[in-house]
């Protein structure tokens, strides 16, 4: 991770993806995108899972002020939701095709059987090996 992108990452932002960690959250966010499977912004997002959705919580690490998503670590963790931080707001609006940034999105669980089912299944497993390591 470069220093420009390190020093605007929050201290609370864990567990973090970096490098390829990244590219495989995000590139699963840009394919639930196209498929729209996809809940976007903080409110959408907390009333997904308020409904009991069931997918992968990405957040932003870079918001500020960081009380804006302070509660979504928690309520995923209550609801028994995988989540995972990314470095740039910037790069996960990109992800969700939105032309604004984004704070965070959740990547629903898609159907059995379909290349987004597998992505996510790893994207999953990945998010379960950082929360281990930390």
């Amino acid at each position: 991770m470069s220093e420009a992108v390190a020093e605007h990452v929050s201290l609370y932002a864990r567990p973090l993806a970096t490098g390829k960690n990244e590219k495989r959250v995000l590139k699963l966010a840009k394919k639930a995108t196209r498929r729209k499977q996809i809940k976007r912004g903080i409110k959408e997002v907390v009333k997904a899972i308020r409904k009991g959705s069931k997918g992968l919580c990405i957040l932003a690490g870079d918001i500020s002020p960081l009380d804006v998503i302070s509660h979504l670590p928690v309520y995923c963790e209550e609801n028994g939701i995988p989540y995972i931080f990314v470095p740039s707001k910037e790069k996960l609006g990109t992800a969700a095709l939105s032309k604004r940034i984004t704070s965070c999105i959740m990547v629903l669980e898609a159907a059995a059987g379909s290349e987004l089912h597998e992505r996510y299944n790893e994207s999953v497993e990945t998010v379960k090996q950082l929360t281990a390591q930390q």
